[in-house]
């Protein structure tokens, strides 16, 4: 279950940050909406990982598609692999 507060608690930021942990974000509320999110920096980083990973992905699709994809005989030999 989230665990949502509202962003007045931040007065007791102590007792804020101790619920939060990996994989269970706090959420604050400010005039009964959500606003913000506190996460532990190893989720956060995970997050930002991902981001980069699918931007990378995203980037290697439209370049397949652009200028075509490679076999796997080309992959292997760019990569030194074509011997093996």
């Amino acid at each position: 279950m989230p665990n949502i507060k509202p962003v007045s608690d931040l007065r007791n930021y102590s007792e804020v940050l101790h619920d939060v942990s990996v994989g269970a974000p706090v959420f604050l509320t400010k005039n009964g909406r959500g606003r913000y999110a506190i996460l532990d920096m190893e989720d956060y980083e995970k997050t930002q990982a991902t981001l980069r990973l699918m931007s990378e992905l995203a980037k290697g699709r439209e370049s397949g598609e652009r200028d075509g994809w490679l076999t796997l005989e080309e992959v292997e030999e760019s990569l030194g692999l074509a011997d093996e």
